[in-house]
């Protein structure tokens, strides 16, 4: 009976204290109630500590959000935004949101997919899907520049001819996954590889680097692609879908608070692939916060501010 008595204690006393708890990360403290999301990736707490960083310059420090980092998907960050935990995401891509959120079929033309994902968050969920920063971060093959030199490689199409030659590395995820995985790779390009095995992303750049693979599959904003001078082939088919990266908010926060949209759409068309691999790179492998990354590049830029401001 006194270990009974115990128990009972120990369970009253946690349900007081997780009574008065929520979920990390999930409680904004901003006088504003105003809160950023991001995934776990690199490029996403970069771009999302531009987006912070864009809003309180343009609202004179008045608006000071707070960040939910680390979240695990894009879904996750949506959920934030309808439960009224977070109001701006700092990144989201046009093929996750399309499959993902929206439930919509893939689509491979660039604007279509950004017309039909704006259009979608505007209309369902009174959201708004900006016009891209500039980057695409979507899956390509690539190769190390002497390869490139060696095969004269330029195109995946080049690739028809080394299908026998190459040892290839793909992404664990994509190699059976139905719509645009390796199945559906073959049948749009017409070959498969003969040597090709599937391993963690965070693997195949090393090992290319190394030698271990002749051919990879990876992300085109990575920060290793600089780092080893890798070079990207042209997905000449189109066959991967576009990930075309924006900001994004709801439109109660960018109408009670103008300086927020100000803000976000300055960012509009600022950040090419190739300069995100170079931002990825300085975190990841130079290992730079991304907040200060991100704060070091909207200074050099002069935070877009246009002339006479």
């Amino acid at each position: 009976m006194r270990q009974m008595k115990k128990l009972l204690a120990v369970v009253l006393v946690s349900l007081t204290v997780l009574s008065g708890c929520s979920l990390p990360g999930l409680s904004s403290s901003s006088s504003d109630g105003i809160a950023i999301t991001s995934m776990t990736t690199t490029e996403s707490q970069i771009v999302s500590h531009m987006s912070r960083l864009m809003i309180e310059h343009y609202s004179d420090g008045e608006i000071e959000p707070t960040m939910i980092n680390n979240l695990g998907s894009s879904t996750i960050q949506h959920n934030a935004l309808l439960s009224g935990d977070a109001q701006v995401s700092g990144v989201r891509y046009t093929g996750t949101e399309l499959t993902g959120v929206l439930d919509k079929d893939p689509e491979s033309d660039p604007d279509v997919a950004l017309e039909q994902t704006q259009k979608a968050f505007d209309e369902d969920f009174d959201m708004k899907f900006y016009d891209s920063y500039g980057f695409d971060n979507t899956y390509a093959f690539m190769v190390t520049r002497e390869t490139a030199e060696e095969y004269d490689l330029e195109t995946t199409s080049d690739l028809a001819d080394y299908t026998d030659e190459f040892a290839v590395g793909v992404d664990t995820s994509w190699f059976n996954r139905p719509g645009d995985g390796y199945p559906a790779f073959q049948e749009a390009y017409g070959f498969e590889f003969d040597n090709i095995r599937a391993m963690q992303i965070s693997l195949v750049y090393e090992a290319l680097n190394t030698g271990s693979l002749d051919l990879a599959l990876g992300y085109t904003t990575d920060g290793r692609i600089p780092a080893y001078d890798l070079v990207v082939l042209e997905d000449d088919l189109q066959f991967f879908p576009p990930y075309d990266a924006s900001p994004f908010a709801t439109h109660e926060i960018i109408e009670e608070y103008p300086e927020i949209d100000d803000a976000l759409s300055r960012l509009v068309g600022t950040v090419s692939t190739e300069t995100m691999q170079n931002l990825n790179y300085r975190s990841d492998e130079e290992g730079i916060e991304p907040a200060l990354v991100a704060e070091e590049f909207l200074e050099e830029h002069n935070y877009f501010e246009e002339e006479g401001e």
